[in-house]
């Protein structure tokens, strides 16, 4: 064999070599596909993918992504097939602790930087994601609820001026009032379809009462199952939802509209010209909507926001926030990379200058924020004193999802609210 041939051999014999010794890790074509389920669709979906990116190209590995609205079934009907995906977004808290307890979603004690995790994240975070003293979820992205979106050219042209925000709920009252009045128009835009969790979006409502008119003790009560549903405050609370959902002068195209409508364009008829509605409740993740079905809405000019009023004055600065959770369902190497990145605020970053999320990384800066608006609600969401979990995202699935349609039947028949609440405490007390 001549010399050069030996030599063009040898060259390529260290190429494969070098090749090999690099891996997954420098983009090579043998990464592994990683599945991945969760809520996400649309640009939030996209969000997402952007956020993997650059984890994708550095390790070679792929997501191979799947989204649902119906995140519980899909979940629970995979591990029980034994098909469950790698990773996957997590319905919430307790239904992430049913897992656990099932022993389908894996421990990433081992996984995570705990100390950078406890450095980076307020406290509650972690525990959330924690059960019976280990690590199963980590939260991605966080928001913050009970939020009033509103378009200010429009609510002044109504005779209301939002500058100086609403202080009480009777103040709002008198806003909405006053809109109502002037315009005669409906003053509320409300869309409670979501699919098979079709609800949820008035649940947030009757939750926002319930922390303002019960206090944060009572709250944590309800979120941590010892707080009855039948409860007078619990009536209360969504009685206060039902004076304006039920009353079709306050809620957009009344009972049909807000049931059949899905919560991602509910909000439409308010960048209407002219408007039909006036107000929106939503959390902070919905400008993502707004700018999707109005590419030409300019954050603060066309929309902005206060927080939900006080109620009870002696809990004012209570705020409920929430935040997506993702959990492992099958261990690997690349699994345990990709749960590691995600918690970093490197990649939270990118969500965040995308709009749409807020960042539970105390890494991730305001001026990372895409717009005022944004920035505004993460400072709130920072701010908030005390920052009260979903309590409805603490429940079981069973539980949350008679919550959710418990909403549905009240909307359809306000008569039935006793009905509705004794069959939520059942299921309460029988532990479902």
């Amino acid at each position: 064999m001549n010399s050069s041939r030996l030599g063009r051999l040898f060259s390529v014999a260290v190429l494969v070599s070098l090749l090999a010794a690099c891996g997954p890790g420098t983009g090579s074509s043998n990464g592994k596909t990683l599945h991945v389920i969760a809520t996400w669709g649309g640009s939030e979906q996209k969000s997402f993918m952007a956020m993997v990116a650059p984890w994708e190209s550095r390790t070679g590995n792929k997501i191979s992504y799947e989204g649902t609205r119906d995140i519980n079934a899909l979940l629970t009907t995979r591990v029980k097939a034994g098909n469950p995906p790698d990773l996957a977004g997590l319905p919430g808290p307790g239904q992430m602790a049913q897992f656990a307890k099932a022993g389908t979603i894996k421990s990433l004690d081992s996984a995570v930087d705990m100390n950078a995790l406890n450095s980076q994240y307020g406290p509650n975070w972690v525990k959330l994601g924690t059960v019976d003293g280990h690590l199963v979820g980590i939260f991605i992205k966080a928001a913050i609820k009970g939020l009033v979106y509103y378009d200010p050219k429009t609510v002044t042209a109504a005779g209301v001026d939002f500058t100086t925000p609403p202080k009480t709920w009777d103040d709002m009252v008198t806003a909405y009032n006053t809109i109502r009045t002037k315009t005669g128009k409906t003053p509320w835009c409300i869309g409670v379809a979501s699919g098979a969790a079709s609800g949820w979006p008035g649940t947030d409502w009757v939750k926002d009462f319930f922390l303002r008119q019960a206090g944060p003790t009572k709250y944590e009560a309800w979120g941590a199952s010892k707080e009855p549903w039948n409860a007078p405050e619990m009536k209360t609370a969504w009685q206060s939802f039902g004076a304006v959902v039920n009353n079709p002068n306050l809620a957009y195209g009344g009972k049909n509209y807000v049931l059949s409508t899905a919560f991602q364009t509910a909000f439409d008829p308010m960048f209407a010209s002219p408007p039909g509605c006036y107000l929106h409740h939503q959390a902070s993740f919905i400008t993502d909507f707004f700018v999707h079905d109005f590419p030409n809405l300019k954050p603060g000019a066309d929309f902005t926001f206060f927080g939900f009023p006080d109620i009870n004055p002696q809990y004012s600065g209570a705020q409920v926030v929430a935040g997506d959770l993702f959990g492992m369902f099958k261990d690997s190497p690349e699994a345990r990379d990709l749960m590691k990145y995600l918690t970093t605020a490197d990649a939270q970053k990118v969500w965040v200058k995308r709009g749409g999320a807020i960042s539970p990384n105390k890494l991730v800066t305001l001026d990372n924020y895409p717009d005022d608006q944004v920035k505004k609600a993460a400072d709130l969401l920072l701010k908030a004193n005390p920052p009260e979990f979903d309590a409805g995202d603490l429940q079981t699935a069973a539980l949350q999802q008679a919550f959710f349609d418990g909403i549905v039947a009240y909307i359809q028949n306000p008569g039935q609210l006793d009905s509705i609440l004794n069959g939520l405490e059942q299921k309460r007390a029988s532990g479902q």
